[in-house]
């Protein structure tokens, strides 16, 4: 009688809503898996999941008052670790046919995010061979029963959705020693609930999303910084809309607007703004050079450019802009001018009321953003990421990373690069986390200051920067620092060790492709392994196909729902052509050469366009940099290849060290036992190695170099 009257009471106040085939609990030995962020959540699954449950509680559940009256009516078992007959009771229960409920996690997290898994829900798992059923209860980290230490906003009665999601089953392996079974139980379960977090995801428009999380957080919350003031949720939605409904007067629906703007506040609301109005955005990389800002216009057809005749004026891109005669220009300077007292109204009196009914975008399948790649081919790329794929991207990364609203993430990589869009600004600002915008990586003396300063919790940057920014910086600037994550080249293992040393900091090394939204992989806190970029994020299915000549790993193909929906190509204008590869329709070819662990890690052994076949071997260019950075780890070396006249592929190495030889080579790879065919044929001393704006080495700049080079010393 009283669990009944608390059902409904609890009902009524949290809207509560279960999703999900229910029947799956019902059908053999079953055990629940959930994810804990309150200490409610026990009470409200054993309540309202359809089927009659045992929920294991700990004992930091029952010091609240209303969850130990409740749970007096309900059938639970208190986990303690000096009580290891609990877990016997479990599994009793389980065998039984008894579906049991555990929060694998232990204690509710503050944060909201997946930490720790303890192995005893997957050895109960195991033993029972039981179905693994994971439920996502999503909406009481905002209710006062959430974990002390959370800045998450409180709220009375927040709705709360319980998600049942498709079960599994563990593949235990059983031959191998218990400690080691465990561990491997323990990581198999990790995954599943990684992906639980990830599928539970909603469907909807980036602006949709930034309306959610405004709903959530409060429109009062201040949640992004640059260089000119903070801003909030409200802030945000408010220039949205407003430079939404200025751009909707430029271009049609569909149609793609090019956007050449810095890291700030305004950059962001216009690409919510102009995807809330069914414009897509194409964000141009202003260092290209007035060739690639063409072609790149021409690829996507891009026939109005937005801009700040500011940025122009300091990032001298006049001849840039020059040079984009059959484009549009638009400033945003006298765009502002035209937004007149009807607009006003409109944006006042209704569009901050009722913001969905006052834009347009609806479908997640539509193009949200138009990105370039950096500049490995002749041409720049147009890559066509649909909302969905960012939006999948972000969950993805949710699943894997631990962060919430106490952390502060630092930005200063161009947003034009998916990274810096992705990983950098859209997942903290789409999570309720604080995000300070910069307008540079090259102020190496200052973005250690920021941090500092600002208290920054989450650093990201390449290997390049990174590496300036520890040389740079005092031992104390990134103390209060958790999270550094490397991406967008390969981390120097110097780099790496610099930090470690200096600030006590592991680099998280991260790898993926604009075409995919951008992340792959990621190396995490909870999962990490030296030397690899991580384990594949959830919901990424992978193939490796073998290459000729190249003994391990092969090149790696993927496909999941942060991929593009295509490119624009320059040959084909305005022509979306979708993603095919080797291994089939909606497939993608990364390029890249990779092995997988029997864990899942993944270790990339270069490019296939980078591989040198020397004597009749495959040589990897990763290998001849290696190799020079073992030589020489205090400067920078970046090798490319040349075609030698009979000879055929050759290896070049440039290089800031101006001693290094082949004869130091040659000793670094006995020392490293690598072939005598992976030490370079030739080294060019350099005052420095040029970089794109994203901050990987130019290799394109140095395989011209290398040629011209080699014609002028040509008897």
């Amino acid at each position: 009688m009283i669990a009944g009257f608390f059902r409904i009471l609890l009902r009524l106040c949290f809207r509560i809503r279960v999703e999900g085939d229910a029947s799956q609990l019902r059908d053999g030995r079953v055990l629940i898996v959930a994810n804990h962020d309150s200490v409610l959540d026990g009470v409200l699954l054993a309540l309202f999941l359809p089927a009659p449950v045992t929920v294991a509680v700990t004992g930091d559940g029952l010091r609240h008052t209303l969850v130990r009256l409740l749970l007096r009516r309900l059938p639970h078992v208190i986990l303690d670790p000096s009580r290891p007959l609990a877990l016997k009771q479990l599994i009793r229960l389980v065998r039984r046919g008894r579906p049991v409920v555990v929060f694998p996690q232990g204690p509710a997290t503050s944060t909201g995010s997946l930490t720790k898994i303890y192995d005893s829900a997957a050895v109960i798992a195991a033993r029972c061979d039981a179905r693994i059923v994971p439920v996502r209860i999503t909406g009481t980290l905002y209710t006062r029963f959430a974990a002390v230490g959370g800045r998450f906003p409180k709220r009375l009665f927040p709705r709360v959705t319980i998600r049942i999601l498709p079960g599994r089953k563990l593949a235990a392996p059983s031959p191998l020693p218990g400690k080691k079974r465990r561990r491997l139980l323990a990581d198999a379960l990790l995954k599943i609930m990684q992906h639980m977090m990830f599928a539970s995801r909603p469907q909807a428009t980036l602006f949709d999303a930034l309306l959610d999380v405004a709903r959530l957080h409060g429109r009062s919350t201040r949640v992004l910084e640059d260089t000119q003031r903070e801003h909030t949720y409200g802030d945000l939605i408010k220039a949205s809309l407003a430079l939404g409904r200025l751009g909707a007067r430029l271009a049609g629906e569909g149609e793609i607007v090019g956007v050449l703007m810095p890291n700030l506040a305004a950059t962001v609301a216009l690409l919510f703004g102009l995807g809330a109005m069914r414009r897509a955005p194409a964000l141009l990389n202003y260092t290209a050079g007035p060739d690639a800002l063409r072609s790149a216009c021409i690829a996507a057809g891009i026939k109005t450019l937005i801009t700040s005749r500011r940025f122009v004026e300091v990032a001298k891109l006049g001849t840039s802009i020059a040079a984009l005669s059959t484009v549009r220009i638009v400033y945003l300077e006298d765009l502002r001018a035209r937004f007149g007292l009807l607009d006003k109204l409109w944006l006042i009196g209704w569009a901050l009321w009722r913001p969905r009914a006052a834009t347009r975008s609806r479908d997640p399948e539509e193009t949200a953003v138009v990105l370039f790649t950096s500049g490995s081919e002749a041409r720049p790329k147009g890559v066509a990421l649909s909302h969905r794929a960012l939006l999948a991207n972000i969950a993805q990364m949710e699943a894997v990373i631990d962060f919430g609203p106490n952390d502060k993430f630092l930005s200063s990589l161009p947003i034009y690069h998916a990274y810096s869009l992705t990983a950098c600004t859209l997942l903290p600002l789409l999570s309720g986390t604080r995000v300070y915008l910069y307008t540079t990586p090259l102020h190496y003396h200052v973005i250690p200051e920021l941090a500092y300063s600002r208290a920054c919790t989450y650093i990201f940057g390449t290997s390049t920067f990174l590496a300036h920014y520890a040389r740079q910086a005092h031992a104390y600037d990134f103390h209060t620092v958790r999270v550094v994550v490397s991406g967008a080249e390969k981390l120097n293992p110097e780099v790496a060790s610099l930090w470690l040393h200096k600030f006590g900091l592991r680099i998280m090394e991260g790898y993926g492709a604009t075409e995919c939204a951008p992340v792959l992989s990621l190396n995490t806190p909870l999962c990490y392994r030296p030397g690899t970029v991580g384990c594949l994020l959830p919901g990424i299915e992978h193939r490796v196909l073998p290459v000729p000549g190249i003994g391990r790993g092969g090149v790696l193909h993927v496909r999941g729902p942060n991929l593009m929906r295509g490119y624009y190509l320059y040959e084909a204008p305005e022509a979306l052509q979708p993603p095919r590869s080797e291994a089939g329709e909606g497939w993608y070819d990364t390029g890249d050469v990779v092995e997988l662990d029997e864990e899942g890690y993944v270790t990339i052994h270069g490019r296939i366009k980078r591989f040198a076949k020397i004597a009749g071997e495959m040589i990897a260019l990763e290998a001849v940099e290696r190799i020079a950075h073992h030589a020489s780890p205090g400067h920078q070396h970046a090798a490319t290849l040349e075609l030698v006249s009979q000879a055929g592929e050759s290896t070049v190495l440039f290089t800031t060290d101006p001693r290094l030889d082949r004869v130091a080579l040659q000793k670094a790879a006995r020392e490293l036992g690598a072939q005598d065919l992976a030490v370079a044929r030739r080294v060019v001393h350099v005052a420095t190695l040029p970089l794109l704006g994203s901050g990987k080495t130019d290799y394109v700049t140095l395989k011209a170099q290398a040629e011209a080079r080699r014609q002028a010393d040509a008897p």
